[in-house]
């Protein structure tokens, strides 16, 4: 991209996060999430027609996580000030102070009114924006801006997030994964709901803002859902239901006929230009109508004649009749209509694998705020009935496939379908690597094994075979009550014992012998860059610090 002297537009790390969370927050709804105005599904292409009048609480539980990093970010930079292109510190200003004169209103359920008063502020700084540089391009000139600033601004959006969190539970203790906008008459905008979706619930675990508490009953609400698939043991997407029809479809409240006098004219006169009545008594609408803007269209071509006014006088009633009867707005696109392919009744492999991946986040933070046993045992008791409804873990005449190769679905009374290499693998790998509590803090690797169940350990002694670091096949030989793994090809070994501590041997097999269940930055460097200097480590633990 090129600025208007024709330079290359440069910019540093700020601004590149900046336009991505401002281009967002341009499009946040209060109480609702993030309108999906861009004519691009997201994470699940199966809702690809909520574009227009979808509004995503996932994104806002992301943006949230996304928010709370950036802030630690912010928090640790050495910097006053940084310099970002002049563009986007109007459209910064414009935002902050949209969001900063309202704030007031999150004291209470914000209006029809005031909803789409913040709307329109923030998406007036969105559009002025990219209008700007659409027309005339970046001038190239930069100014600074505190992080201070920046720090209040985020400070003030996570307010304004988690107030809309707070507004989409649910009273069954689950979150709104979708919603639906609409304007209103006068000039707000107003919500809806959709039903309960999983990647609402995977997302609001995810976003860090749920106590430990609430992940439970959010997990135990989930169990108790109609998105509880009992003969797969796993989560389906969204809520079975039996579609309607042919038959059933297109059929007009006799209650709606009789509101309208143009409709009661039309069938006397046998017009059929916009209802017809068909021989067991019942109303339809014209059958080769699309959408609304085909009803306005027959409307329209009723201007010139006796229905005139009648036409003119009852098109908001028919319109409205005509969206009851439909119901266009709540279409989501294949996930509400298909039984296959993420369809309605469908497992999505990969989505379950999120599910696990953020109770394990889930059951970390608990355990390292030192939250109840209870709490604490509730939530591994959820992540462990997740893992094992997991194919990994099942037989191939339940799973419907080999168990060990990834596929993407499995719709309700089929096998797993569609083949192929899903981001499930990404989330499992990482779920296993939270199992055996391995953690990197401040460059420092850390073993913290509140997650890893006893019975994991061997029974007797065995021969562990692994590659090394420089690719030679090599063995180690384990005792009783210990198991094993590789970390960037280095070798850790369990052993259950009457005190805790870690035993490097070096290549040289010297041995070092450490206090705790952490590696100093030296150490845990040596590891991640493979140098071979460490040949491997034994960490020893104590049965109460596994689970």
């Amino acid at each position: 991209l090129r600025d208007q002297n024709f330079f290359i537009c440069k910019v540093n790390f700020v601004e590149k996060i900046l336009a991505t969370v401002l281009a967002k927050i341009s499009n946040f709804i209060p109480e609702a999430g993030i309108w999906l105005n861009t004519q691009r599904p997201e994470w699940n292409d199966a809702n690809n027609a909520l574009v227009g009048n979808g509004v995503s609480m996932v994104t806002l539980y992301y943006l949230r996580r996304f928010l709370n990093f950036f802030e630690t970010i912010v928090d640790n930079s050495t910097n006053d000030k940084v310099s970002i292109s002049e563009e986007l510190f109007s459209f910064f200003n414009g935002i902050d102070s949209t969001l900063k004169n309202n704030e007031h209103l999150l004291q209470g359920k914000i209006s029809d009114v005031d909803r789409k008063n913040v709307l329109d502020g923030l998406g007036k700084a969105g559009s002025d924006y990219r209008m700007t540089i659409y027309d005339k391009a970046f001038t190239g000139k930069k100014v600074k801006i505190s992080l201070g600033s920046v720090q209040d601004f985020l400070t003030v959006t996570l307010k304004y997030i988690d107030h809309t969190i707070d507004a989409n539970k649910r009273s069954d203790d689950m979150y709104h994964a979708y919603n639906l906008m609409t304007l209103t008459d006068n000039d707000g905008v107003s919500i809806s709901y959709l039903d309960e979706m999983l990647e609402g619930q995977v997302s609001a675990l995810s976003s860090g803002y749920l106590s430990s508490e609430d992940c439970v009953k959010l997990l135990d609400g989930l169990k108790s859902s109609k998105l509880f698939r009992e003969d797969q043991y796993s989560y389906i997407l969204y809520p079975n239901k039996e579609l309607l029809g042919f038959l059933s479809k297109n059929i007009i409240p006799k209650a709606a006929v009789e509101k309208s006098d143009l409709l009661k004219e039309l069938i006397k006169d046998g017009n059929g230009q916009i209802i017809v009545k068909d021989i067991n008594g019942n109303y339809h609408f014209n059958g080769n109508f699309n959408n609304a803007s085909s009803l306005n269209q027959a409307l329209d071509r009723l201007k010139d004649s006796k229905y005139s006014d009648l036409a003119k006088k009852e098109r908001p009633l028919l319109l409205k009749t005509f969206e009851e009867v439909f119901n266009h707005k709540a279409f989501t696109g294949r996930s509400g209509t298909f039984y296959g392919y993420e369809g309605l009744g469908s497992i999505y492999w990969h989505m379950v694998s999120k599910l696990q991946l953020a109770v394990l986040e889930c059951c970390v933070k608990a355990i390292n705020e030192n939250a109840s046993d209870e709490v604490v045992g509730r939530l591994l008791e959820h992540y462990y009935e997740i893992n094992e409804g997991i194919g990994v873990h099942k037989s191939p005449e339940l799973y419907g496939a080999f168990p060990t190769d990834p596929y993407s679905h499995t719709p309700g009374g089929k096998g797993a379908q569609q083949p192929g290499m899903t981001g499930q693998v990404k989330e499992d790998i990482l779920s296993r690597i939270g199992e055996l509590g391995v953690f990197v803090k401040n460059g420092q690797l850390t073993f913290n094994t509140g997650l890893l169940r006893k019975d994991e350990f061997l029974e007797s002694a065995t021969t562990f075979n692994y590659i090394d670091v420089n690719q030679n096949h090599s063995e180690l030989r384990l005792n009783e009550n210990s198991l094993a793994f590789t970390y960037c090809q280095v070798p850790i070994v369990y052993e259950l014992s009457n005190k805790i501590g870690i035993t490097i041997t070096l290549e040289n097999n010297d041995t070092k012998s450490l206090e705790g269940l952490s590696l100093d930055q030296s150490m845990s460097a040596k590891i991640f860059k493979r140098t071979g200097e460490v040949k491997h480590i034994k960490v020893s633990l104590t049965k109460e610090i596994c689970n």
